[in-house]
């Protein structure tokens, strides 16, 4: 799948091929980035898919998409790498003769390992997170590990991933988080990975008049986005809602994503359960509840986190916690807490900003200045286009 571009730009453009074990076309795997990636780029230069096709391991490929989904990812990367050599072949003399400026690489480190591009053809990689720093982490930590994974596929893996990232020519990181890791992890040389963060998993909602600044007379709405209500931190979300009510506060929870278990709803929860946002009526309602929240309260253990990017879009506060690469800066998009925060942390910066009402807008419209300038698509796509422009022109 290549997109067109006028023929006269195809002189000024790159020629990149894209690659990753999913393909971009489907909007929802990889919470939507991969889709977003490939398009931002798509607009800026020729872009062209490789096949996710393990060429003559094919069948095996097959076979673990029939899995369940928790079989699948645990599967999918380790077989990739044991099989490389049979997988990469077909793709290697499709970059030979392809006459490529960029092989650029998303989220699948495994897509990449036993490729050998042309010598003059650039290697770029963007992930939120490898599968080792991942797992220890605190937010891989925090969901567990099998013994395989422990003993085997560890050191395995790593031993992987210290080849093909010590391959590239540059590695963009969205997070300081992970960049920070990987330098130390893999021993990376300098100037390898760079810092651009990613953007919101929407359209632009386009600046809004933030609604009055919340009072203690006035109902106060806070709003958790969770297809997974305790990995994302929903019981910590209702419990700081609890929190403010015994304070005098009247709180309102509302939920995006799924259904809280039953001891964590009450008539002050409102549950608009999975919005597609690819699906107008649906990203409408996603829109309104944005909008009609004071806060969004995510405090999840995860490696980056587009809900943050969108709550930045329409201006929103996220309080989260300071863990992994959440894009969430203190004071400006937000307020990241300690890991070990519980709700009567939460609940103190909600009062804070109730009685600073003018400290509250002001943070809603730093919180909108953040995507307009840095959590957007448009942004990481031009700064990177520029760097790897860059790279290619020094490199020859």
């Amino acid at each position: 799948m290549t997109r067109s571009l006028p023929k006269a730009a195809l002189m000024t453009v790159l020629k990149i091929a894209y690659l990753c074990d999913i393909s971009p076309d489907h909007v929802h795997p990889y919470s939507g980035g991969n889709a977003r990636i490939f398009r931002a780029l798509s607009e800026r230069a020729e872009v062209t898919v490789l096949p996710q096709s393990w060429g003559l391991a094919e069948p095996v490929r097959r076979a673990i998409y029939h899995l369940p989904d928790g079989a699948q990812l645990r599967l999918r990367w380790r077989t990739h790498l044991a099989l490389a050599r049979i997988i990469a072949a077909p793709i290697n003399r499709q970059l030979r003769d392809g006459g490529f400026d960029v092989l650029f690489g998303a989220y699948s480190f495994q897509s990449l390992s036993q490729l050998r591009p042309p010598q003059d053809c650039l290697t770029v990689f963007t992930s939120d997170a490898t599968p080792s720093i991942y797992k220890r982490s605190e937010i891989g930590q925090s969901f567990g590990s099998s013994w395989l994974s422990r003993n085997l596929a560890d050191p395995l893996t790593y031993r992987a991933e210290r080849r093909v990232f010590n391959a590239l020519d540059l590695m963009l990181c969205p997070s300081g988080w992970l960049k920070r890791e990987a330098d130390a992890l893999y021993d990376l040389p300098a100037g390898v990975t760079h810092l651009h963060p990613w953007g919101a998993n929407i359209e632009d909602p386009g600046p809004a008049l933030p609604p009055p600044a919340p009072a203690r007379a006035s109902p106060l709405t806070l709003l958790v986005i969770a297809r997974d209500w305790f990995a994302k931190g929903g019981p910590i979300a209702f419990d700081t809602m609890q929190e403010l009510r015994a304070r005098g506060i009247d709180a309102r929870l509302c939920v995006i994503g799924c259904t809280p278990p039953a001891f964590h709803l009450n008539q002050h929860v409102t549950v608009l359960g999975p919005l597609d946002k690819s699906v107008p009526e649906q990203a409408a309602h996603f829109a309104t509840a944005m909008r009609n929240a004071h806060f969004l309260v995510q405090p999840s253990f995860e490696s980056y986190g587009f809900a943050f990017c969108e709550a930045a879009a329409f201006g929103l506060p996220a309080l989260c916690l300071d863990v992994g690469g959440v894009p969430v800066r203190d004071g400006i998009t937000g307020h990241p807490l300690p890991a070990d925060a519980a709700p009567a942390d939460f609940a103190e910066i909600v009062l804070h900003h109730l009685a600073n009402p003018a400290g509250y807008l002001a943070l809603r419209k730093a919180a909108r200045r953040e995507y307009e300038t840095r959590l957007n698509w448009d942004s990481w796509a031009d700064d990177v286009i520029a760097l790897m422009k860059d790279r290619c022109a020094r490199s020859r």
